[in-house]
């Protein structure tokens, strides 16, 4: 190429132009001067190299790159080799710069031009570190593969993992080998129809899309080729990468039936808790909700636990804080409560009424149980009836039918509900007036007047008050 004589000026910029550095040194390595054009280059604050060796702007393990740059460039090879060097900088780590070194001119001086390699250096970086990645995740695979070899292998009940499209069988343990009488008949590649008498194969079939058309546990009844009994099959459906997959469950007929073991037991306990006609709930001693059966969902008008799963309980109680400080100063006191009538705040925004008995159980860490009973249509029909106590006070006001006035008659019952309802929020909350307040709906001042009305405390008790 014939660029004619460029002139300085012309030749510097085309430097600056085609490198992101330029050092301009003398025989002895002496930098004489400085051109940079990128931003990270810039912050080497390559200014100040000015004077001094171009050894003494490198990181130590690169001088011995700089000596031999400078040593090659006095032969004759006018070759270019590009080495890479690390320019320690002040904050962060190294930049590298790939650099070739040319001789000017017969003086010595030589022309040291740079790129710029950190855009390349943080590749490299991701790379190692999607590679370190990469051999995280395939040790982590190999240990859920081994996990699942182990489970798979050791496993009491016969397992099949069948094919979603073909049917065909991927894989099946020894227990499911167990089921075919001539063993050298493999499993792994039939159609797993084939696998059961002719007279099941529709039955299988059917449980096969069913389990897949409702993404539950399904079950039948079917002979296996060759055996002697009946055995019940249960499939569930899975996804992966390929497609639907099934896992098919071999048991002798009747095992399902009786569940004797502590495991059985407690599946069935758990089951039974799950599908209760009443609201169940457990929290932590702090009130937040750790589980609740679908019944309470059900009550609450929520579509799935996360949506109660870590609240706290009071928030969905009426009365907030109120109840679920009774509720607590019971449970520490006596470990059971029973029966306390509340009401539960539900997603619509209306509330029902409830019972609610709860228990603290005995783990390591403090539990309390929750068995939350829905008792608004009882209390529809019972709303005319007040209770026992009710009923004689009803008789003895009906006495006085005829003596007063009926306006005076129902004032007086005003009274004796007021003074009903004041003695149980006084029991409930074991006296403490301002959580009985309100659970009443009244302030604390009212509540005093009223409780100077039926001297139930002293006048010098309402007058602190003020």
């Amino acid at each position: 190429m014939k660029l004619g004589n460029l002139t300085e000026d012309a030749f510097a910029r085309l430097v600056r132009a085609a490198f992101d550095i330029a050092l301009l040194l003398d025989n002895d390595g002496v930098i004489e001067d400085v051109s940079a054009r990128k931003a990270d280059v810039l912050a080497l604050d390559c200014q100040t190299w000015v004077g001094r060796t171009w050894l003494s702007t490198v990181t130590s393990e690169s001088r011995v790159k700089v000596q031999e740059m400078l040593a090659a460039s006095q032969g004759a090879d006018e070759d270019l080799r590009w080495r890479q060097v690390n320019h320690a900088m002040s904050k962060g780590s190294d930049l590298p710069v790939q650099y070739a070194v040319l001789k000017l001119d017969d003086q010595g001086r030589f022309l040291a031009l740079g790129r710029d390699m950190e855009s390349i250096a943080a590749l490299q970086r991701r790379l190692i570190e999607t590679q370190q990645s990469i051999e995280r995740d395939y040790l982590r695979l190999r240990h859920i593969e081994t996990k699942y070899r182990i489970l798979f292998e050791t496993g009491n009940e016969a397992v099949l993992l069948v094919d979603g499209l073909s049917f065909r069988v991927l894989d099946a343990n020894s227990s499911a080998q167990v089921f075919v009488k001539d063993n050298h008949k493999k499993l792994v590649g039939r159609d797993v129809t084939e696998c059961f008498e002719p007279a099941y194969r529709d039955e299988i079939q059917s449980l096969l899309r069913m389990a897949h058309a409702t993404g539950r546990i399904e079950m039948c009844r079917a002979r296996f080729v060759g055996a002697s009994g009946d055995c019940t099959v249960s499939a569930s459906v899975f996804r992966q990468e390929s497609g639907p997959h099934f896992l098919v469950r071999l048991l002798p007929h009747g095992i399902v039936a009786r569940p004797t073991s502590a495991a059985d037991q407690q599946l069935l306990f758990s089951e039974a808790l799950e599908h209760s006609p009443d609201g169940f709930v457990s929290t932590d001693r702090a009130g937040v909700i750790k589980s609740a059966n679908a019944e309470l969902m059900t009550m609450l008008g929520v579509t799935a636990l996360s949506q109660l799963y870590g609240q706290p309980l009071e928030n969905w109680l009426v009365r907030g804080g109120v109840d679920w400080g009774v509720l607590l100063t019971n449970l520490r006191s006596q470990t059971v409560v029973k029966d306390f009538a509340t009401e539960l705040r539900v997603m619509a925004g209306s509330t029902i009424a409830v019972e609610i008995s709860a228990l603290t159980l005995n783990t390591d860490q403090a539990y309390y149980a929750f068995y939350i009973r829905d008792v608004e249509r009882t209390r529809v029909k019972e709303t005319p009836v007040a209770g026992a106590s009710m009923v004689s006070s009803v008789a003895e006001l009906s006495k006085l039918v005829g003596r007063m006035p009926m306006r005076d008659i129902v004032g007086e019952t005003v009274d004796m509900i007021e003074k009903m309802c004041i003695q149980s929020a006084l029991e409930l909350t074991r006296n403490n007036r301002a959580s009985a307040a309100e659970m009443l709906g009244l302030s604390r001042q009212s509540l005093y007047v009223k409780l100077r009305r039926f001297e139930m405390v002293s006048d010098m008790e309402v007058s602190s008050i003020h």
